[in-house]
């Protein structure tokens, strides 16, 4: 057994997973020590300017020295940063990657879009097992871009990031409260290119099943079940149709941000951006009912994601 820690920071939170990795019969599996969440809005800006804020470098800089010693009172091991879609398109990367170094003692990783979603696809499947036959689609649907990544039981056979996300959308479009039927329709055209984008290299025709992680599918689940609190054990593994789906997305998209803030499973953090997260899945379900001649009439949410990957690949 070997205790590590993954931290998975993206453009709108940095999570910490601590857990053991424990091998039996040539099966390997996660038991949590520790699981945080915090949102740091690292991709503040970074859409329009190319860079990152130094006040969000703050945040992020804050969130890990706390991480740090964490990792230190529970004497991982082994330690893996991994870096996603804010960090890629920044200028000035180098700053945070400095930083991050300085204070964790490791090298931080600012991985391609096709490694963040092999990762998401193994986190998702490690316990959501995929059944034979079947050819899954896993979204990971980010603060910055969103992860198809299409497998089987034997693993990742098709891969895409696209640069569309909760905080960039809103950021770029949905800047009324509620947001413009001009502005849903602007984010639409750009969910609707980027979708174009992701078929030439995902053949999402082909998909039996999908699955949807990271936080706004969560909360958009969350929603959708009508929750009185965020309750990971009621989300995880629900399956729902995809109507009643679209619903959920299509109300936070369209509730005000004070009704919005009022509901009891909603981090403060996703407030300001969960309507653009309920636009991109929304339209990815749509899509994908269509693309499978409605073969596809449920979509299930995992609250085990690219994090989860990130630790089962440290050890």
């Amino acid at each position: 057994m070997t205790r590590v820690a993954a931290i998975d920071c993206g453009t709108n939170s940095i999570r910490l997973l601590i857990a053991d990795i424990e091998r039996s019969n040539g099966a390997t599996a996660l038991q949590d020590v520790v699981r945080e969440m915090r949102v740091v809005r690292l991709g503040q800006g970074v859409d329009a300017t190319g860079e990152l804020a130094p006040e969000a470098l703050e945040r992020t800089f804050a969130a890990t020295a706390d991480y740090a010693q964490l990792i230190r009172d529970h004497g991982a091991e082994k330690v893996r940063f991994v870096a996603t879609s804010a960090s890629r398109d920044a200028r000035n990367r180098d700053d945070f990657v400095d930083g991050i170094r300085n204070l964790l003692g490791v090298e931080p990783e600012v991985i391609s879009g096709d490694e963040e979603a092999a990762l998401s696809f193994a986190g998702a499947s490690s316990v959501l097992p995929i059944l034979d036959g079947q050819e899954v689609l896993v979204v990971d649907l980010g603060g910055g871009s969103t992860e198809f990544v299409l497998g089987t039981a034997s693993g990742v056979t098709a891969a895409k990031s696209v640069d569309i996300g909760c905080v960039r959308l809103t950021e770029r479009h949905l800047r009324d409260d509620p947001p413009t039927a001009q502005q849903i329709a602007a984010a639409e055209a750009d969910v609707d290119a980027a979708i174009a984008r992701a078929r030439q290299d995902v053949p999402l025709e082909r998909a039996t099943a999908v699955v949807g992680v990271a936080g706004s599918i969560t909360t958009i689940t969350a929603h959708a079940l009508g929750l009185a609190e965020y309750l990971p054990e009621a989300i995880h593994g629900a399956e729902l149709p995809l109507d009643t789906v679209r619903a959920a997305s299509t109300g936070l998209l369209e509730m005000p941000r004070d009704r919005r803030a009022a509901l009891p499973y909603m981090h403060p953090g996703r407030v300001d951006v969960i309507g653009a997260g309920g636009l991109v899945w929304r339209r990815i379900l749509e899509q994908l009912g269509e693309l499978t001649g409605g073969r596809i009439t449920t979509a299930t949410a995992s609250e085990h994601d690219i994090l989860d990957g990130i630790a089962l690949s440290i050890g």
